[in-house]
This record gives structure tokens, C-alpha cells and sequence, in this order.
């Protein structure tokens, strides 16, 4: 009876040893999901901030809020390029189209022109930096792949300058 119960303990642990080994892997196969949703992610906001940007020299009012759409495709479109290249040597694969939600934000500001436009817009690169700065910190600080993490964390600075900047626009057209 000793013996039956000794062998099964011995074979619990060896259970719970297997399931405490396979947990590292586990754990690494999520972040490694989430690397590649974050990667994903960042790319179709960037498409949407290039696209916002393109449509904000257009039909802004505000020199100022030109000068930001301008900024925004600059920057954006460097940053696409470059984790396009990360995620294409990881075989990620990312979206070359605007999601829905992006989609429908740059349908809604088409309709828009001048002081309208640029109030909308300014309040969506506002709330959408705000956004974008907490989801790049996260990168930065938990990432799994190195490659996409110091991605984030060479991109995050931009970031926080661009929700400065629009932050700042937000608040010149409000005067």
C-alpha cells in the first residue's frame, strides 16, 4: 500500500514537472502572439496616420494642423517602412489596408473642411497618440522579440512628440 501511494506521488511530480517545463514555452509562444499583434496593430495605425495625415494637408484650415498632418506622414511613413522590414523577416504578416475603425475616421473627416476638419481631426490624433503611446510602452517594457521591442522603444519618443504636438494644436484652435 506504501509503495502504491510512494509511486503515485512519483508520478504526480513528474506530471506537475512536465506542466511547470512546458509553462516557459507557453509563456513565450504568447508573447510571441502578442509581438505579432502589437507589430500588426502598429502598422495599421501607422497606414491610418499616414492617410489622415495625406487628407489633413488637404482640407485643414490651420496652417498649424497642416504642418502636423505633414509631420504625421513623415513619420509614419518611416516608421511603416521600417517595421515592415522587421515583420517581413519575421513573416509577420501585417495589413496593407485600413482597418474598419480607421476607415470609417477617415470617411467621417472626408466630409469635413476647415475649422470643422480641424477640430475633429485634432481631437482623434489626440485621443489615437494617447493611445498609441500606452500600446508602444507596453512594447517597450514586455516585448518578447527584441527586434520589435526595440522597435517600440526607438519609435515611442516620436510618439510622445506627436501627442505633444497635437496636444498643443488641439489647444491653439480652441483660442
Amino acid at each position: 500500500m506504501k509503495m502504491q501511494i510512494l509511486s503515485g506521488l512519483a508520478v504526480l511530480a513528474l506530471l506537475g514537472a512536465g506542466a511547470l517545463a512546458q509553462t516557459p514555452q507557453k509563456q513565450t509562444a504568447k508573447r510571441l502572439t502578442a509581438d505579432s499583434t502589437f507589430a500588426s496593430n502598429a502598422m495599421e495605425g501607422g497606414m491610418a496616420e499616414v492617410e489622415l495625415g495625406r487628407l489633413a494637408q488637404q482640407r485643414a484650415a490651420s496652417d498649424h494642423v497642416k504642418q502636423f498632418g505633414k509631420r504625421m506622414v513623415d513619420d509614419h511613413s518611416k516608421a511603416n517602412e521600417e517595421l515592415k522590414t522587421i515583420a517581413t523577416n519575421k513573416g509577420i504578416t501585417i495589413p496593407t489596408t485600413l482597418n474598419a475603425k480607421d476607415q470609417a475616421a477617415m470617411d467621417r473627416l472626408a466630409k469635413l473642411n476647415g475649422a470643422e476638419f480641424d477640430r475633429a481631426y485634432m481631437d482623434d490624433m489626440v485621443r489615437d497618440h494617447r493611445t498609441d503611446v500606452a500600446e508602444f510602452q507596453r512594447e517597450a517594457d514586455q516585448g518578447g522579440d527584441a527586434d520589435i521591442k526595440a522597435f517600440a522603444s526607438k519609435t515611442l519618443p516620436t510618439l510622445q512628440d506627436h501627442l505633444k504636438m497635437a496636444q498643443e494644436t488641439q489647444s491653439k484652435l480652441k483660442k
